[in-house]
């Protein structure tokens, strides 16, 4: 079956080649120098010559060949609605610790989405399996130079792999970032750890396995295994305790001393939520070399008290007197947090706020980070709570979409109608917790 091609611009811009050439919103192009466009990587890719023969089709049916004559590298001057032009390469996997197949029913669609395409992962940094990607598609990524990659490995043990991910191609992970990497493909890795199953000796062998493939394999992130209470007919996971957060934070301590030494670098880099779980205090900005995996919660909690403190600073020696405000955070957030608002308590007497640690009873207790709390647990909590009229609510940006949407699709307006309370939202930042808490703004 043929694939569905939909390449449709969205812009022209202004003085652009394209618009020269009469292009408008609403048309396709669909191939240059006779190679069919599949995503705006190909599109880059070829748009570069000096001569192109360009095929468009108008809004209106009709087909356009246009031969283009330009500076090498010039850009013909659209942009194109998706980024890629025949769908999203969806993850075919089964893994035993897939967050999407923990969630419950009647979410928005969207987020059931498995995204396991290269094309994401150069352009957005999304982690990719490579399960599915043929040796044509290995090989456009060498000659694209697509760099970095952000890679899914969690565990490099091919027969551990293909259990964990029930895919009996998984087992090929090293082989595939060994021909990467050696074609100049430079790669960050993540591993999602499962107590019992990859940690421990095989999270040793992982790490010593792709430390081999440095420099090109540029940093490798440790991340916890999230586990909601919708686990139905799925196996049966541990959820990482004090413990044994411990243990992983000492392990990697090892390597990333002994890789220091060696080549520069710690490479490989444990979550906050292991931190925090362990009750360990944060690494300095220094430890995190730049942040190479902050997408991936490695060093944002340092960055936001980092930001805290020198703002700190420069906060006046006195503040207005303000209404009532209650700030919400999830569980874990509120260990980080609650240091935070005390100093500012303690500076400003005349402070009237209260930090509230919300459980998530949506996707369950253990689910303790603050971006996936809904608008029914936040709504739940303040019912519980004793709040003056005049509260108002202050809800971190990082639980909402398009700055307004919960996970549950609840809105900001939705939550003040329903509780009753003003709410705002702030960044997850330093800069937001005190303006926040203060008014005051930097």
């Amino acid at each position: 079956m043929a694939r569905c091609i939909n390449p449709v611009i969205i812009n022209v811009y202004p003085g652009s080649i394209a618009e020269e050439l009469g292009l408008e919103p609403g048309d396709k192009i669909i191939k240059i120098n006779g190679t069919i466009i599949e995503d705006q990587l190909d599109f880059r890719f070829l748009q570069a010559d000096e001569k192109l023969i360009v095929e468009v089709v108008k809004s209106n049916g009709e087909t356009w060949i246009l031969d283009v004559e330009k500076e090498q590298d010039e850009e013909l001057g659209v942009e194109f609605k998706d980024a890629t032009f025949d769908g999203i390469k969806q993850c075919r996997n089964k893994c035993v610790f897939c967050f999407v197949d923990q969630m419950p029913d009647n979410m928005r669609r969207t987020l059931y989405i498995k995204d396991d395409d290269y094309r994401h992962s150069f352009l957005f940094g999304n982690f990719i399996t490579l399960t599915n990607l043929s040796t044509k598609e290995l090989n456009k990524i060498v000659a694209m130079k697509l760099s970095p990659l952000y890679v899914s490995i969690h565990t490099t043990n091919p027969e551990l792999r293909k259990k964990l991910l029930n895919n009996k191609n998984a087992g090929k992970i090293l082989e595939q970032l060994q021909y990467l990497t050696q074609n100049g493909i430079c790669i960050h890795g993540q591993i999602v750890l499962v107590p019992g199953l990859n940690d421990g000796k095989e999270l040793k062998r992982t790490i010593e396995d792709l430390s081999n493939l440095m420099p090109q394999m540029k940093s490798l992130a440790v991340v916890p295994v999230g586990l909601t209470k919708h686990r139905q007919d799925l196996p049966e996971l541990q959820p990482f305790t004090k413990e044994k957060a411990v243990q992983v934070i000492d392990l990697i301590a090892e390597y990333q001393k002994k890789f220091l030494e060696e080549y520069r670098t710690r490479f490989v880099f444990a979550a906050d939520e292991f931190y925090i779980l362990a009750e360990r205090e944060i690494p300095t900005e220094e430890f995190y070399e730049g942040y190479p995996q902050l997408e991936n919660g490695i060093g944002i909690v340092r960055i936001l008290v980092d930001e805290f403190y020198d703002l700190y600073k420069l906060m006046p020696e006195q503040i207005n007197d303000q209404e009532p405000r209650l700030l919400v955070t999830s569980t874990s957030g509120y260990k980080v947090i609650s240091p935070l608002v005390k100093e500012l308590q303690n500076r400003y007497h005349n402070l009237k706020v209260k930090l509230v640690a919300v459980p998530n009873d949506y996707f369950g207790t253990s689910v303790t980070v603050t971006g996936l709390l809904t608008g029914q647990d936040i709504l739940k909590t303040l019912k519980k709570l004793n709040l003056a009229q005049n509260t108002t609510v202050i809800i971190p940006d990082i639980m909402l979409k398009d700055g307004c949407l919960f996970l549950d699709d609840l809105t900001l307006t939705d939550l003040e109608k329903l509780s009753g309370y003003k709410v705002k939202q702030v960044s997850t930042s330093g800069s937001g917790l005190i303006e926040a808490v203060t008014d005051i703004k930097f």
